[in-house]
């Protein structure tokens, strides 16, 4: 994908913003036309639609061409949904007019790709198919801008769907009662637009500069082999040094702009703990300094994605160390939470206090307190734990610095 084509993503993305409950001007008809036409630009595509309905009952809402004959848009939904169904998340379906029974001249389609249409919760509210008059294949970049934008129609749609149920509301004491819900959410939709926004500008930069950035890496470490010098080595391994760096920064950012699937399994949590303990000491972060695990009860069980979790301790006892000088040492803690049904898990250093001007932002995307930081590893932390139904705090004192993850725990049998 070239980077005039990333401009017009990028501007397109600046006009598709999701409207809010209260817009009184708002269409959901055209917000999807729109979407429609952008996917087919993105693509490449000819057809591109999105549908509304469960099972096989359902209709089109939204396509960038005109569609003749109003009754068949009843039947192309459940013909697509079943297809989804059967073939999965994602599918490539060839040779679309032996799969589907419709009406409209299909017979110079050759190939389509479908996208299920899910709400925050995973329903499957709809679809988005975008055909082909001939045979394509699709990058893993633009793949996802257009998973992206099938989040994008569906929460629209769900959005609407929202905005419907508030105005058939007749009793003020209803909407009071609703009041909450609708706050978390319309604090879900914001998030994820939110993610939409920056995954889809930032999924396509990374992938553009990796390929260049490989080149240039390529290049020093060939150079570094034919000049000798000094000199020159040394402004060849300070290059490469920022390189690592700048690739450093990549990987977060891509890390912070997807979102967090969780592959959840059982996890003693105090078990999971000794074993990191070999890694962390490990890290060269430690070089001259110690960690320690006490209190460690032997059966308390969270629901974890392990690999997850280990990224979260693993960053966080990598940021106690570098707070604190050679000799000292970074303790871990499980205590009993305020809550019955969660453990606290603490990492405390006796670091300098941090101000508190700064201490409110540190899960900031791009606030850092170090002078090469990315700012971006302690709000992906945040979005770890907290996709795990978890919470993190920061507290800094005299004392040190304290940081706490609570995770819900399963319950006894």
């Amino acid at each position: 994908m070239d980077f005039q084509t990333i401009q017009q993503v990028a501007q397109r993305s600046a006009v598709l913003k999701l409207p809010k409950l209260r817009d009184q001007d708002y269409s959901l008809d055209h917000y999807l036309h729109e979407i429609t036409r952008d996917v087919c630009q993105l693509l490449n595509s000819d057809w591109t639609i999105i549908t509304l309905g469960e099972g096989p009952s359902g209709q089109v809402l939204a396509s960038n061409l005109p569609m003749r004959n109003a009754k068949a848009k009843l039947s192309l939904h459940g013909n697509l949904a079943a297809l989804l169904i059967q073939n999965g998340l994602l599918c490539f379906i060839d040779e679309v007019e032996h799969q589907l029974d419709y009406q409209e001249p299909l017979g110079r389609y050759t190939c389509s790709l479908g996208i299920p249409l899910r709400t925050v919760h995973g329903k499957m509210i709809g679809t988005m198919y975008s055909f082909h008059q001939h045979p394509c294949q699709h990058t893993s970049e633009r793949l996802s801008i257009v998973k992206l934008f099938a989040e994008r129609a569906a929460m629209a749609i769900e959005n609407h769907q929202l905005r419907q149920q508030q105005l058939d509301q007749q009793s003020k004491q209803e909407v009071a009662a609703r009041t909450k819900d609708w706050k978390m959410m319309q604090s879900k939709l914001a998030d994820r637009e939110r993610l939409a926004e920056i995954g889809e500008f930032t999924t396509l930069i990374v992938h553009e500069v990796r390929n260049p950035l490989t080149t240039i890496e390529m290049g020093l470490n060939h150079a570094k082999k034919k000049l000798f010098s000094a000199t020159d080595q040394q402004r060849l391994a300070l290059a490469l040094s920022e390189s690592q760096r700048l690739k450093h920064l990549l990987n977060e950012i891509l890390l912070y702009a997807k979102p967090q699937v969780l592959k959840l399994s059982k996890l003693n949590i105090s078990a999971f703990l000794t074993e990191l303990l070999v890694d962390l000491r490990e890290m060269p972060e430690a070089a001259e300094r110690s960690v320690e695990l006490t209190h460690l009860p032997p059966e308390i069980y969270v629901l974890a994605d392990v690999n997850k979790l280990k990224q979260v301790f693993i960053n966080l006892v990598r940021n106690a160390f570098e707070a604190i000088h050679p000799g000292e040492k970074v303790n871990c803690e499980i205590v009993n939470s305020s809550h019955p049904e969660q453990i606290c898990l603490n990492i405390h250093n006796n670091s300098d206090p941090i101000p508190p001007e700064i201490l409110s932002q540190l899960t900031t995307p791009f606030c850092s307190t170090k002078p090469s930081g990315t700012g971006l590893g302690l709000e992906i932390v945040k979005r770890i734990v907290t996709a795990h139904g978890g919470e993190l705090t920061i507290n800094s004192s005299t004392a040190g610095i304290t940081v706490s993850v609570q995770l819900p725990t399963i319950p006894k049998q």
